[in-house]
């Protein structure tokens, strides 16, 4: 139903206004999310403050939390939609991650609050009463439901539009509905048994949860502004243009950068046959170029490395000098390779490609391939820059 309702609005949306679809669908998110929380919080405020029940009323207040994130949310969308401009060459798409971070520790500020609530109540032996039983459960129960779905609905448009501020309202209307759930039985335990220091505990468990639920969404932000590797989607995508290019020989110093949601700029060095024509390779280069960008939206820049494939002997050196570096490194490879050869000596000049979790030193990785290359030939002898990927 939700996939029906948001592929509908967006169909919509792209077809009076073309490229503003992601606000539109932010700013409606927000709207529905201020509305359904701010209603929630109105309604659960009062049966805390009737029942007397602390994780209600933090409950509650959790709600008002969510809504104050909707409104983060909704200018959120207002910002980061904004084009680029002489101050922010790359456009304003990163404000959505600013805003994913403010939203956790909102979360995080509500966990400490409820956290504080309950250790109190524990220590006063506050009681509840519930003098409205009845309305209390079906308040709490509707409530539980209403998240859940909001939860789904965020959730669904996340997916579409590729937002990290609202797959973090996703996740906190889903501990929400977690939260209110053992609020919900909470209430029933106490009110079945006289157990009263079950509401403190539940308020308890149910801070540690939106800990939780805030110190998850910090960290994936986190990872966002500081950058993070490509998700291998994109990669199989460059690569398979790539690969339809028969005159780019290999790939290597691939760099993505993200700018923002569905903001990407990439950047690889593309190895082709040093023989051909310059300008006839460089066509093909745009060519690759363009439909990186026309079908993946990422503006993409490569880079020519010429290499020689019609000498024997510099082939032969190429493939010597890999079985060599594999045999130091069995994971690693190399690109980039040219030589000097000389009278008495030849120099290899090539870069080593190894993977981050490679804990060896630079020296010590130089030291030991030039050491086994000697072992076999003495006069060749190694110039070494060190990738990590």
């Amino acid at each position: 139903m939700f996939s029906f309702f948001i592929d509908k609005f967006i169909a919509r949306t792209e077809s009076k206004t073309p490229g503003k679809s992601r606000e539109k669908c932010g700013v409606l998110s927000s709207i529905i999310g201020i509305t359904a929380n701010v209603l929630l919080a109105a309604i659960k405020l009062v049966c805390g403050i009737l029942s007397g029940s602390i994780a209600i009323i933090a409950d509650a207040t959790n709600n008002l939390s969510d809504a104050g994130s909707s409104i983060i949310t909704f200018f959120s969308f207002k910002i980061s939609s904004k084009p680029a401009d002489r101050d922010h060459p790359f456009g304003h798409a990163r404000f959505e991650y600013v805003c994913s971070m403010v939203v956790s520790f909102l979360i995080l500020l509500v966990g400490f609050e409820l956290m504080s609530e309950s250790i109190t109540g524990l220590i006063n032996k506050d009681v509840l009463t519930l003098d409205l039983p009845i309305l209390t459960f079906s308040i709490l129960s509707f409530s539980v439901i209403c998240k859940l779905l909001l939860g789904f609905f965020y959730l669904k448009m996340a997916k579409k539009i590729d937002s990290t501020v609202i797959k973090a309202s996703a996740t906190d209307s889903f501990s929400d509905a977690v939260s209110t759930s053992a609020v919900l039985i909470s209430t029933l335990v106490i009110y079945l048994t006289d157990l009263w220091f079950v509401d403190s505990i539940v308020g308890m468990a149910v801070s540690i949860l939106i800990f939780i639920a805030g110190i998850r969404i910090l960290n994936e932000t986190k990872n966002s502004l500081l950058g993070e590797a490509p998700v291998d989607e994109v990669l199989t995508s460059i690569r398979k243009i790539v690969a339809d290019c028969p005159e780019i020989l290999g790939v290597h110093d691939m760099l993505i950068h993200n700018y923002g949601p569905s903001h990407y700029i990439a950047s690889f060095h593309a190895e082709v046959d040093g023989g051909e024509d310059i300008y006839l390779l460089h066509d093909k280069i745009d060519n690759v170029e363009r439909r990186i960008n026309d079908e993946l939206g990422i503006l993409c820049t490569i880079h020519m490395d010429p290499i020689v494939t019609n000498d024997e002997t510099v082939n032969e050196l190429r493939e010597f000098t890999r079985g060599k570096v594999k045999t130091v490194v069995p994971e690693a490879d190399i690109h980039d390779f040219r030589t000097v050869i000389g009278v008495t000596h030849t120099n290899l000049i090539f870069d080593v490609v190894l993977p981050f979790e490679n804990k060896l030193e630079t020296e010590e990785i130089t030291r030991n391939i030039e050491a086994e290359i000697q072992k076999e030939r003495e006069y060749c002898f190694c110039v070494i820059t060190v990738d990590r990927a």
